[in-house]
């Protein structure tokens, strides 16, 4: 969602992924560049060559570091996610030399003012059509299976059970 998000704002997004096979559906949903996750999922040095104004990472862990370490003087990193696990494994440096932020998300205690500030920014910014793309209906009776697959790795996007009654 960042990436449809953030390019239909005007940024111009670089996406990671360790799926090579994705790159033609991130550059539908608006990335304009797509690079191999591997170049920020290892241990890095605390302080690294600026590469971003901004991140949205979603996966924590070494990458979160990295991208902490490559952000720009006076930038701001969004973490919402923590797929490669929830250590933070890095230092100050960034912080104190660079002025980046660190800001997390909240999807469990914002009050109700705030998350419909965010649904009405949704409903006026994401794509339909984009939104649609990232969603997989599925009938509760294969919810199992899509939870194996997601632990494999194999799914993108988002999943929706859809219970009947």
């Amino acid at each position: 969602m960042a990436v449809a998000l953030l390019s239909k704002l005007g940024y111009t997004v670089v996406a990671a992924t360790g799926k090579v096979s994705e790159e033609s559906y991130l550059k539908q949903l608006g990335a304009s560049r797509v690079m191999d996750r591997a170049e920020l999922s290892a241990q890095g040095k605390p302080l690294q060559k600026e590469r971003w104004v901004a991140v949205v990472d979603a996966v924590g862990s070494h990458t979160l570091a990295n991208a902490c370490a490559q952000t720009r003087y006076g930038g701001v990193v969004a973490a919402c996610g923590l797929a490669q696990g929830p250590d933070f494994p890095a230092t100050v440096l960034p912080f104190i030399l660079r002025g980046i932020t660190l800001a997390g998300i909240d999807s469990v205690m914002a009050p109700l003012a705030r998350r419909q500030l965010a649904w009405d920014r949704l409903a006026k910014d994401l794509d339909p059509a984009k939104l649609e793309a990232m969603v997989e209906e599925v009938p509760l009776a294969r919810a199992a299976e899509k939870a194996a697959e997601l632990m494999a790795g194999k799914i993108r996007g988002r999943v929706v059970i859809k219970i009947s009654i």
